[in-house]
C-alpha cells in the first residue's frame, strides 16, 4: 500500500513542475476525455518545458480548468488506494486458495495411491501405450565370459549389477554402458584366500536405498557387498544347498534367502545377523521375491507350489496351478504375482485365491519335430510394480511383454523383443523406462542345452510410449 502511495506523489510533483501537463483522472471516462482533447490540441505530452513561453493564454486556462476539473481530493485518493489494496489482497487470497487446493488434491492422490499400494490394489494402466523398440535402440553390454545368470537394477536406475557362471560380478553405469567395478571370480579350492565367489552366482538383490548388494552361489554362500564401491562386507553361511533366491524387504535391510535345501532364511544385514529359518517346500526352491510387507513369496520347483510366507505370523499360504516345475516368480504388487514354469506356461496369481487368476499355456511357443513338440520353458519373469505390464523370457530368443487385464483377471500378449540366447534374468526399471535382460548360451542352472550362436550379454530394452492423440488431447483440454 505504501508503495502505491509514494508513486502517486511523484506523479503529483511532476504535474506541479510542468503546468502544461494535465493530471490523470482516476476513472476511465475522465482519461478518455483528456485523450480526446489532447488529440485535437496542437500541444501534447511530448512538448518539452522549453516550449512553455510559446503557449498562449487560452490553452493555459483550458489546461488549468482541466487540471482543476479532474484533480482527486485527498478523500477520493484514500478510497481509490484502499480499493486497490483490497483488490490485491483478494487476488492473493484466491491464488493461495487455488494453490492450497491443488496441493491438497496432489497429497490426497498420493495418499490414495499409497493406500492402494499397501492393499495390493494399485494397478497403473500403461501397457496400452507401450510400443516395441527398434532393434537399433537396444543396447547390449558385454563383459562376462560365461552366461549371465542374474542381474538387478538400483532403485535410482543409475546402475546395473550382473553376475554369471564365470563367478564374477560387474557393476555397470546405465547411461554410458561402462563397467564401473568388477569383482572377479575365483577358482574352485581358493575359497580361503579369494575375496568373492568361486562358484556360479545364481541370484542377487540390492537394497532399496542402494546401500547393500547381496549375492548367492552354488557353494551355499551368501555374500554382502557395499553397493557403492563393491567392497566385500560379510559372508552368510547356513544354507545346505545352492542359494537360488535373494530379496531385500523394501525400505529395510532385512534379507530373505531361498535355497535348494527347501528352506527360506531371514537375515538382518545391518547387524550381520541370522534371524530365522522357514520350512515347507517339498522340493528345491527356485525363486523368491518380496516388497514392503514382512512377507516373501517363493516358487517351489518340482513340488509345483507357490508359497506366501507371513514372517511375523509364522504362517504360510500354499498355491497350486502349474503342471510343471515352477522356475521363476515375481510380485506385481502386495497382492498379485506372476510365475513361469518349464511346462511353458505363465500364470497370474492373487494371494486370496488358491488357483491362478489366469494362465497362458505355451507362452513362448513350441519346438521339436512334428508330433513331438515341446513347449519352450519359461526361464524368467519380471513385473513393473503396481502396473498392468509384465514380461517373460525363454530360450526361444524372445522376451515377451504382456498386458494384465482389469484386476489381473487375464493376460494378453503385447509384443516380443528378439534377443539371442537363454533369457536367464529379467528386470524392469522402477519408472518403467526400460527393461533389462540377462542372456546366455545356457540356462542358468544347467548345461543340458546350449545355443551356440548366442552371445552372453545384458540387453537394455527401452520401453517407448505412444504419443497422445492430438484430437484426444484437444477434448481433454
Amino acid at each position: 500500500m505504501s508503495s502505491s502511495f509514494f508513486i502517486k506523489k511523484k506523479e503529483n510533483a511532476k504535474v506541479k513542475k510542468h503546468a502544461e501537463a494535465p493530471k490523470r483522472k482516476a476513472d476511465v471516462d475522465g482519461k478518455s476525455k483528456v485523450r480526446a482533447k489532447k488529440a485535437n490540441s496542437k500541444y501534447n505530452e511530448e512538448i518539452s518545458s522549453d516550449s512553455e513561453a510559446e503557449s498562449h493564454e487560452g490553452t493555459r486556462k483550458r489546461q488549468s480548468n482541466e487540471e482543476h476539473e479532474y484533480e482527486e481530493t485527498p478523500q477520493e485518493k484514500k478510497l481509490r488506494l484502499a480499493k486497490l489494496y483490497l483488490d490485491q489482497l483478494k487476488e492473493e487470497e484466491e491464488k493461495k486458495a487455488e494453490d492450497d487446493s491443488f496441493e491438497t488434491d496432489l497429497i490426497a492422490g498420493r495418499l490414495q495411491e499409497e493406500v492402494l499400494e499397501q492393499k495390493g490394489k494399485l494397478q497403473r494402466f500403461i501397457a496400452k501405450d507401450l510400443m516395441p523398440p527398434d532393434a537399433s535402440e537396444i543396447r547390449v553390454l558385454r563383459g562376462h565370459k560365461l552366461p549371465i545368470t542374474c542381474l538387478v537394477i538400483t532403485t535410482d536406475e543409475k546402475y546395473i549389477f550382473s553376475a554369471a557362471k564365470d563367478c564374477s560380478i560387474i557393476k555397470w553405469d546405465v547411461e554410458s554402458g561402462k563397467k564401473l567395478h568388477t569383482v572377479p571370480g575365483g577358482r574352485k579350492g581358493t575359497e580361503d584366500r579369494h575375496v568373492g565367489h568361486t562358484a556360479h552366482v545364481l541370484c542377487m538383490a540390492v537394497s532399496s536405498d542402494g546401500k547393500y548388494l547381496a549375492t548367492g552361489d552354488m557353494n551355499k554362500l551368501i555374500m554382502i557387498w557395499e553397493a557403492e564401491t563393491c567392497k566385500h562386507l560379510y559372508k552368510f553361511t547356513g544354507h545346505k544347498g545352492p542359494v537360488s533366491g535373494l530379496s531385500f524387504r523394501k525400505g529395510s535391510h532385512d534379507l530373505y534367502s531361498a535355497s535348494h535345501d527347501r528352506s527360506v532364511k531371514v537375515w538382518n544385514v545391518d547387524e550381520n545377523a541370522y534371524v530365522e529359518t522357514l520350512f515347507g517346500h517339498q522340493d528345491a526352491i527356485t525363486g523368491l521375491d518380496s516388497l514392503s510387507r514382512e512377507r516373501c513369496v517363493t516358487a517351489g520347483g518340482r513340488d509345483r507350489s507357490v508359497r506366501v510366507w507371513k514372517i511375523a505370523e509364522e504362517s504360510q499360504l500354499v498355491f497350486h496351478g502349474h503342471q510343471g516345475s515352477i522356475d521363476c516368480i515375481q510380485l506385481i504388487n502386495e497382492e498379485h504375482m506372476i510365475t513361469g514354469a518349464d511346462d511353458g506356461s505363465v500364470s497370474l496369481w492373487s494371494v486370496n485365491k488358491k488357483k491362478p487368476l489366469s494362465t497362458v499355456k505355451q507362452a513362448h511357443g513350441c519346438h521339436g519335430d512334428e508330433g513331438l513338440e515341446q513347449p519352450h520353458w519359461v526361464a524368467s519373469v519380471a513385473a513393473l510394480q503396481n502396473s498392468d505390464t509384465v514380461a517373460s523370457g525363454s530360450h526361444n530368443s524372445q522376451v515377451q511383454l504382456w498386458k494384465c487385464g482389469q484386476n489381473y483377471r487375464s493376460l494378453e500378449p503385447l509384443f516380443s523383443v528378439p534377443v539371442s540366447g537363454f533369457v536367464n534374468s529379467l528386470k524392469f526399471s522402477s519408472s518403467g523406462q526400460f527393461l533389462v535382460a540377462g542372456v546366455g548360451q545356457e540356462h542358468r542352472l544347467g548345461r543340458w542345452w546350449r545355443i551356440k550362436e548366442a552371445k552372453n550379454g545384458i540387453y537394455i530394452i527401452p520401453l517407448k510410449r505412444k504419443l497422445p492423440n492430438p484430437e484426444e488431447a484437444k477434448v481433454t483440454e
